[in-house]
C-alpha cells in the first residue's frame, strides 16, 4: 500500500493547506496567501484523484470480505464479478496517479522570453530565423496570448540576425521550453537561381520570466548605457536617447532593448531579460549534476545540440530528440504546433515516469 500512503500524506498537506488558508494571519499576508492557493491548485487533481481511489480500495476490501466471509453463493458470485471490474479500474487509476505524482517543473506556468538567432547559411539563415520568429507570434496568437517585442535587428532582406520578444499567458514556458535548441531548414533560398536545396539554420532559447524574489541582482554590478535607437530613416527614427544596454559586469551578460520611444520602458524590459539569462544560468549549474548522471531525451541542457529539420521540398518536420517525423510542415510554419508540443510533453512525462518507477 506504498501507492496509497503517499496519496494519504498528500491529501493530508491539503487539508492543512485549507486550513491555513482560512487563517486571517496567513489571509493578511499577500504573498504567502498566494503561494499557498497555487500549491493547493497543483494539489487537487491528486487529491480528487486519491478519494476515488480510496473509494475504489474500500470497494474491493468490502466484497474481498463478503468472498471470504458469506455462505451465499448467488452473493459471492456478484461480488467476485464486481471485484474483477473493481480491480481492472484499480489498475487503471493507479497507472493515472503515477502521471499526476511525477514531479512538476515549479517554472511551468510561467511567462516566456524567446531568443532567436540566426545561425550558418548567411542570408537563409536570417529568412528562417524571420520564419520561426513567425511561427512562435502566431502560436501566441492562436492560444490567446500576448507577444511583445524587446530588441529586433534585422538584415534589411526581409531576415532577422536576432530578436527577443516576450510571451504572455498562462502556462507559456511549460508548452514552449522544449524549442530551445538549434533548428534545421532544408529548401531553396529564394535568393538562390538554381534551384538547389541549401541547409541553413537558427538556434532559438526558452526562458522562464521570473520573479524579482528569485534572482538578486546588485546595481552595482550593472553597467547601463544609454544611445539613439537605429532604424532605417524618416520621421520614425528616435532623435534622443532611449535605447538601454545593461552589462551584468560579474557574468559578462550583456543585454539591450531600442524598441519602445521611453527609456524608462526599455530599462524595465531589459531588466526583465538580464533576470530571465541570471536565473537560466542558475539553473543550468544546478541541472548539470542530474544531465550527467543520465541523458535527458527531451531537455537537452546543451542549446548547441540539433533538435529538429524543416524539409520543405517534402513538406517534412522531424524532431530529432523524440525520432517523430511529421508532414504538415505547411500548417506548422503557420503557427500550428499543437501536435509536435503535445509529442514533446508525453515524450517527457514518459521518461520521468521510468526514471520515478
Amino acid at each position: 500500500m506504498e501507492l496509497y500512503d503517499k496519496l494519504k500524506s498528500i491529501k493530508e498537506k491539503f487539508d492543512r493547506i485549507n486550513e491555513q488558508l482560512s487563517d486571517p494571519n496567513i489571509m493578511s499576508d499577500q504573498a504567502k496567501y498566494i503561494s499557498l492557493s497555487k500549491e493547493r491548485t497543483q494539489l487537487t487533481e491528486i487529491v480528487d484523484a486519491f478519494n476515488q481511489y480510496d473509494v475504489l480500495i474500500r470497494n474491493i476490501e468490502g466484497n474481498q470480505e463478503i468472498i471470504d466471509t458469506s455462505d451465499d453463493r448467488e452473493l459471492t458470485d456478484i461480488a467476485e464479478n464486481e471485484l474483477k471490474e473493481l480491480k481492472e479500474k484499480r489498475l487503471a487509476l493507479e497507472e493515472a496517479i503515477k502521471v499526476l505524482l511525477i514531479p512538476r517543473d515549479p517554472d511551468d506556468d510561467k511567462d516566456v522570453i524567446m531568443e532567436i538567432r540566426a545561425g550558418t547559411g548567411g542570408d537563409e539563415a536570417g529568412l528562417f530565423a524571420a520564419d520561426l520568429y513567425r511561427m512562435y507570434s502566431r502560436y501566441a496568437e492562436i492560444r490567446g496570448w500576448k507577444k511583445e517585442l524587446i530588441d529586433i535587428s534585422d538584415t534589411g532582406i526581409g531576415g532577422i540576425k536576432e530578436v527577443v520578444f516576450s510571451i504572455t499567458g498562462i502556462g507559456a514556458f511549460g508548452e514552449l521550453k522544449f524549442e530551445s535548441g538549434v533548428h534545421r531548414v532544408q529548401r531553396v533560398p529564394a535568393t538562390e537561381g538554381s534551384g538547389r536545396v541549401h541547409t541553413s539554420a537558427a538556434s532559438v532559447v526558452v526562458l522562464p520570466e521570473v520573479e524579482d524574489v528569485e534572482v538578486n541582482i546588485d546595481q552595482n554590478d550593472l553597467r547601463i548605457d544609454v544611445y539613439r535607437s537605429g532604424g532605417a530613416g524618416g520621421q520614425n527614427v528616435n532623435k534622443v536617447e532611449t535605447a538601454i544596454r545593461i552589462t551584468h559586469i560579474p557574468t559578462g551578460l550583456v543585454v539591450q532593448c531600442q524598441d519602445e520611444r521611453s527609456q524608462l520602458k526599455n530599462r524595465q524590459k531589459a531588466m526583465k531579460v538580464l533576470k530571465a539569462r541570471l536565473y537560466d544560468m542558475k539553473l543550468q549549474a544546478q541541472n548539470k549534476e542530474i544531465a550527467q548522471q543520465r541523458k535527458l531525451m527531451v531537455k537537452s541542457g546543451d542549446r548547441s545540440d540539433k533538435i529538429r529539420t524543416y524539409n520543405f521540398p517534402q513538406n517534412r518536420v522531424t524532431d530529432h530528440r523524440i525520432g517523430l517525423t511529421l508532414y504538415n510542415l505547411s500548417e506548422i510554419i503557420e503557427g500550428d504546433l499543437h501536435e509536435l508540443l503535445e509529442k514533446l510533453k508525453l515524450a517527457d512525462r514518459t521518461e520521468k515516469l521510468q526514471s520515478t518507477l
